[in-house]
């Protein structure tokens, strides 16, 4: 059965328990994290867990369109900036309601305050995964990962190391000396001694990370490419094998799946490249 289509939740009517927050008004974020994850938590056996989805379009629509031709192929699908910026946080809202999870890639990068205030914002919509930057610092890290865990403990906050589309050359120019490795090395130590649970890195810092760091924190791993189709925008590029092989707990696929001309026999090969 696939899951249910994207809907906008129709308010309860008053004195009913709606599980809502009764501080914010809002449903509580581990009732939302029961309706996403609870029925469907399969186990890390099962290849979905480990596949992410990037809906990178601007409407509803579009996305709506990629998560029906998906169907049940996919758990787990991101929410970026432009998506976000786009439609706001209802899209969030509904993708959860209607038994997604979603990881939230925003990559907050502000003042420790600021940021605390974000994460909380975001750990009330129920999502099950966000970003924030390392190089925000330990004050930071600390600040956003307390707020998340302080709504909800399974709430994974990741930190964004260095983009896979940047090189050593791109490092250079914006004042960063050594390679790509060593300043994802520093900075996933950075955020890991923060609190958050894990790193974005490219899955060729995948080994190094595990070698150098352990086990037990997620790698999540943008930049992925099926043998075949072209890199786009992205630098350090890996194939959804080499990325798992390599230590990733998560891959993160967007217009491979999303632009293929059968989105969910492209997931479903993925899946089998990934399968344990």
């Amino acid at each position: 059965m696939h899951p249910a289509p994207l809907r906008r939740i129709p308010a309860e009517p008053e004195g009913t328990d709606s599980g809502q927050d009764a501080r914010t008004g809002r449903p509580h974020p581990h009732n939302l994290l029961e309706n996403a994850i609870g029925k469907n938590d399969l186990g890390k056996t099962d290849p979905r867990e480990k596949l992410i989805v990037a809906l990178d379009v601007s409407t509803v629509v579009a996305a709506q369109r990629i998560i029906s031709l998906l169907g049940d192929s996919v758990l787990t699908y991101k929410v970026g900036v432009q998506l976000y910026t786009a439609q706001g946080p209802q899209l969030v809202r509904d993708l959860i309601a209607s038994g997604r999870r979603v990881f939230l890639d925003l990559k907050y990068h502000d003042i420790p305050n600021t940021v605390a205030s974000a994460v909380n914002e975001a750990a009330q919509l129920g999502v099950s995964m966000l970003t924030v930057h390392a190089a925000g610092g330990g004050r930071m890290l600390r600040a956003a990962a307390d707020a998340a865990h302080a709504i909800n403990p399974r709430l994974h906050v990741l930190a964004v190391t260095v983009l896979t589309s940047l090189d050593e050359k791109d490092l250079e120019k914006i004042g960063v000396r050594g390679t790509v490795l060593d300043e994802v090395l520093r900075l996933s130590a950075l955020a890991l001694a923060g609190g958050c649970n894990g790193v974005v890195a490219s899955a060729r810092e995948a080994s190094h990370l595990r070698a150098e760091l352990g086990v037990s924190f997620d790698i999540v791993t943008p930049g992925v490419r099926p043998i075949g189709t072209g890199h786009g925008d992205q630098v350090r590029v890996v194939t959804p094998a080499e990325a798992i092989v390599a230590g990733a707990s998560h891959i993160v696929v967007g217009r491979p799946i999303t632009e293929a001309p059968d989105p969910a026999a492209e997931a479903r090969a993925i899946l089998s490249q990934i399968s344990s």
